[in-house]
């Protein structure tokens, strides 16, 4: 007679992790998103502003939000300890996120 199939389950994984690395590493992701996403926006109102397609008055409300917006960033990277360069990141052999000539000390 066959014995019924007993399923073995292994234990449970865990990780240790460290609560502010995570945090940290967290941000870090979040902000690089932001960050990407901004550049893609400005890349597309200089082309834009390049091509006439915007009146004088959205040029300067795009100017003055586009910005406010790098401050932002500039203000939360200081507040999770991260630099612009640590925005950047290492896509392997598909080189970095964001375009050399994006990544500048703020």
């Amino acid at each position: 007679m066959d014995e019924p199939v007993r399923e073995v389950r292994s234990p449970r994984l865990r990780i240790e992790a460290d609560r502010e690395a995570v945090e940290r590493d967290l941000s870090r992701l979040v902000l690089t998103l932001v960050e990407l996403v901004r550049q893609l926006v400005e890349r597309q109102s200089v082309r834009r502003m390049e091509e006439g397609d915007l009146s004088d008055e959205q040029v300067e409300v795009l100017g003055m939000t586009l910005m406010r917006l790098e401050d932002a960033m500039t203000e939360l990277c200081e507040r999770f300890g991260l630099s612009p360069s640590d925005l950047n990141l290492d896509l392997g052999p598909l080189g970095t996120l964001l375009p050399e000539e994006d990544r500048r000390e703020r």
